[in-house]
């Protein structure tokens, strides 16, 4: 129907003529309140807005000269953040001379990537910044 005959039967209901898709060959539209329309609009991007996952970043703090048991439990928190969908940043703290020893940093978080590679892949590279080392992984 011609769009001058659709605007006079919308407004013999008591409605709007309301263009649902623009894109489609022909264009389609229906008889519609436009305050309800918008109303429902709007519930609808609340709902979509409440269900969403805002991504935080958690910070996992180490040491060079780890020890086993304590490298583990540190583990244990990066797997938890991870399956909670955050992103996780591992830094690495050099102290004194320690400094003089990057190559165990950068082999202790060669070894934290190669244990995450099943759950999470690596957002920035490690990169020594001052006297700190840091990476920063997300859940794949």
């Amino acid at each position: 129907m011609n769009t001058r005959e659709a605007i006079e039967r919308a407004a013999e209901v008591g409605l709007d003529l309301v263009e649902v898709s623009p894109n489609a060959q022909p264009p389609v539209a229906k008889y519609l309140d436009v305050g309800k329309f918008k109303y429902e609009a709007q519930k609808k991007a609340n709902a979509a807005r409440k269900t969403q996952k805002v991504q935080d970043v958690k910070e996992i703090k180490m040491r060079p000269n780890i020890d086993d048991h304590d490298y583990n439990v540190k583990m244990r928190n990066v797997n938890k953040f991870i399956d909670n969908g955050d992103k996780v940043k591992v830094t690495l703290r050099f102290r004194g001379r320690e400094m003089s020893h990057q190559q165990l940093g950068m082999a202790l978080l060669v070894r934290v990537q190669e244990d995450m590679k099943e759950t999470a892949k690596v957002e920035a590279y490690p990169k020594l910044e001052g006297r700190q080392m840091l990476m920063v992984l997300s859940p794949k």
